[in-house]
């Protein structure tokens, strides 16, 4: 696995990479609050396999640039992120796969821009119609959603989350289980996020697309899913039910799969390394 940084969107990003130069383009996009090292077992994976794997840290993450405004933020940015990896790499179309916040950037990303993407593996996170649909009728959702109000609110969210050394932020990765998420890594994501206007960052991602009127002017996944689909999704995830995985099947048109990952909770590829590596391998591989 090596680092190596590219430039896209008029952004400098920093990626990890593993894979020959000249193979098949997989891209993977990590979500909140995390970086680009949590794909790092299925970097190695799919580089053996002969793909050119490559994760970026998203905007305002970890080494790559951190625009200051909320609305830098906003879906249709970062659709354009994703549009302007896949050209840096000189590639027209890739396997997509995300987690989290990257699950929702890509379902929007395959929704507007199927043309550009071969395959598309969402981890955690189903079709936001789903979603949608589930917090407004599934109580049980709402209730695991309830987090999400405190990301919306501007100073409050970022004391919450940083107060006694990050205490509440480092919960968050325990949550996996005793030594899932490694110490060391633990302490590169928090130590990532501790910079200036960094936690702020990862935040605007919720506050640019979840509050007020902010989905109104962009739909977040408006078109059908034209593109072969699977989701993976963990049935002991304390933020995602059952029900929006449930019904994402409605909004996919192409070849479509749900993968439940018996016992596994929300930070899949770092619980099920091997598992979420293989999944990915044999999408793209029947694909």
């Amino acid at each position: 696995m090596r680092e190596l940084r590219v430039t896209a969107n008029d952004l400098n990003f920093r990626c990890l990479a593993a894979g020959p130069e000249a193979g098949e383009l997989a891209l993977l996009l990590h979500g909140f609050p995390e970086g680009a090292e949590s794909w790092s077992a299925q970097l190695e994976v799919l580089g053996e396999a002969g793909f050119l794997a490559i994760a970026p840290d998203l905007r305002g993450y970890g080494g790559t640039d951190c625009p200051a405004g909320e609305d830098d933020y906003r879906l249709s940015h970062l659709i354009d992120d994703v549009d302007g990896l896949i050209a840096a790499f000189g590639r027209d179309r890739c396997h997509l796969a995300g987690h989290d916040w990257g699950s929702l950037v890509g379902w929007s990303f395959v929704s507007y821009r199927p043309h550009r993407a071969l395959t598309w593996s969402a981890l955690s996170v189903g079709h936001p119609d789903a979603f949608a649909e589930t917090i407004r009728d599934d109580a049980d959702q709402r209730q695991r959603s309830t987090y999400i109000e405190l990301f919306l609110q501007p100073g409050k969210a970022e004391e919450v989350l940083s107060e006694g050394d990050f205490h509440r932020l480092r919960g968050m990765y325990r949550a996996a289980g005793p030594n899932v998420i490694g110490a060391a890594q633990i302490e590169r994501f928090v130590r990532s996020l501790a910079r200036p206007g960094r936690l702020t960052a990862g935040l605007n991602y919720y506050r640019a697309n979840l509050g007020g009127e902010a989905r109104r002017g962009f739909p977040p996944a408006p078109h059908p899913i034209a593109v072969p689909t699977q989701l993976i999704w963990g049935d002991q995830d304390p933020a995602l039910g059952a029900g929006q995985a449930r019904l994402t099947h409605r909004h996919v048109t192409a070849d479509y799969r749900l993968e439940v990952l018996e016992g596994a909770g929300h930070w899949l590829q770092f619980e099920r390394p091997a598992e979420v590596a293989r999944l990915l391998l044999e999408w793209i591989r029947i694909h």
